[in-house]
């Protein structure tokens, strides 16, 4: 194994002392600038790189972010971490991802493992995490969850989406073009999507029309034809509402309109292309990053919007 090359190792090939090295190398005053020139130039001459641990013990940061999410194959999850990499670019920052494939145990122990590590804060894009791992982890380091979790512990912050606006948003406009038999495919049990199906059930309500919830491994023909629109709770179960659509001999958007939730890429490759709700996921990420930096506890919930496309044309 190769060895290491050390600040010690650079002090020697340049002949100066081991502290007049840290200091060149942090590019504080106090070198001459051509003693700088000669340590730098050592110091890639010989393959310097320095220690990122030591120095954290030092300056008391590491300037690493870690993320944490549940599912690397969620183009929603990975979005955000985007806007969280996009941020900490900017800035300097290095970022740790970690996946806990959606186990509430596993999420809480890769979360030890970022503390452990030593990063300036974590965000977590998931509502698994356990409460009592993210109270933990909050004693210690910032801890942002962006997700909507049913309990979040009061030293956490969090930004969620207005599921219920998004979710109304669906509704009204598959009633407004005209559809009276809207259905919502529920494909989880979690906060979100529980929140979406609770608003499709508002609006039906209000609108004096029948309720109809449908899981996945009900999508048969007859369920299909009993219904002329369905609000899916994300656009994976949006596509998979197409196939069986086109399985069934079910024509989209003429006799089914589908509306989808997350706006994913999936939305714009699927033909009829997917009408879809948006979150602003990037900017949720980078939000995320600037609530780690502020030091205190925010609450906050984004908007969505309505896309249109083809998936839903009015009847």
């Amino acid at each position: 194994m190769k060895t290491r090359i050390t600040i010690v190792d650079v002090a020697r090939a340049a002949g100066v002392s081991k502290s007049l090295v840290s200091v060149a190398l942090r590019n504080d005053p106090g070198v001459g600038p051509a003693t700088r020139e000669r340590i730098l130039r050592v110091a890639d001459e010989l393959g310097y790189r320095s220690n990122l641990w030591a120095r954290s013990l030092v300056q008391g940061s590491t300037n690493l972010v870690g993320v944490l999410l549940a599912d690397l194959g969620n183009a929603y999850h990975t979005d955000v971490v985007i806007g969280v990499e996009d941020a900490a670019a900017e800035q300097g920052l290095g970022v740790v991802i970690s996946h806990g494939r959606g186990d509430s145990e596993r999420m809480a122990a890769q979360l030890g493992r970022l503390v452990q590590l030593g990063v300036d804060g974590v965000v977590i894009v998931s509502a698994h995490t356990p409460p009592g791992a993210l109270a933990e982890a909050a004693r210690v380091m910032p801890v942002v969850v962006v997700g909507r979790p049913a309990m979040l512990p009061e030293s956490v912050s969090g930004i969620s989406n207005d599921d219920e606006l998004g979710g109304r948003l669906a509704v009204t406009h598959l009633v407004d073009g005209g559809r009276s038999r809207v259905a919502f495919l529920q494909m989880s049990g979690s906060t979100s999507a529980l929140a979406r199906r609770d608003a499709y059930l508002r609006v039906v309500e209000e609108r004096s029309l029948p309720a109809t919830v449908l899981s996945p491994a009900g999508l048969d023909a007859d369920a299909l034809r009993g219904v002329d629109a369905v609000f899916a709770s994300n656009d994976r179960g949006a596509v998979q509402l197409l196939a069986a659509a086109h399985d069934a001999g079910v024509s989209v958007p003429t006799e089914l309109a589908v509306v989808g939730y997350d706006d994913t890429d999936l939305a714009r490759l699927v033909r009829p292309q997917l009408s879809s709700i948006a979150q602003p996921r990037l900017e949720m990420g980078r939000r995320a990053l600037e609530i780690l930096q502020g030091g205190e506890v925010v609450r906050e919930t984004h908007a969505p919007h309505l896309v249109v496309r083809a998936s839903s044309a009015p009847a």
